[in-house]
């Protein structure tokens, strides 16, 4: 799965510390996700979403 956190977070002036405190995980939960090695709960994805004021779509994208 391929996400753009890292971008939205860029947009939003976003620490991926400060991220992480806004939806309640670790940073390195954070990190992991941008790399592509943890893929989220549908909760964390749609706190994502909520925070990066977007659909959960125009962070996750599935890898054909």
């Amino acid at each position: 799965m391929k996400n753009s956190i890292k971008v939205e977070r860029a947009k939003k002036d976003l620490t991926q510390a400060k991220l992480a405190e806004l939806v309640g995980v670790s940073r390195q939960t954070i990190n992991a996700m941008e790399l592509g090695k943890y893929v989220p709960s549908t909760t964390l994805a749609l706190k994502l979403a909520k925070i990066f004021e977007c659909r959960v779509e125009d962070i996750f994208q599935l890898e054909e």
